[in-house]
């Protein structure tokens, strides 16, 4: 016998209400979930990091320009 879905908001879901997903495991927000080995002092991380303000302070500023 099959059985059948059910219909509604709550058919498929497998979200807690408090919007997390209940397969993920419960983890305190102050533990880091890995330890990233990233070398600050190579160069493509100092590109990476330049390029990554660059793009923020360009939304920064489109944000403030559409406010006023």
């Amino acid at each position: 016998m099959s059985e059948r879905q059910g219909s509604g908001a709550t058919a498929g879901n497998n979200k807690t209400p408090g919007g997390q997903d209940s397969s993920k495991k419960n983890v305190p927000a102050d533990v880091p979930a890995d330890d990233f080995d990233i070398d600050m002092g190579a160069p493509e991380t100092e590109k990476a990091a330049v390029a990554i303000q660059s793009q923020f302070r360009k939304f920064q500023k489109k944000k403030t320009d559409d406010k006023s």
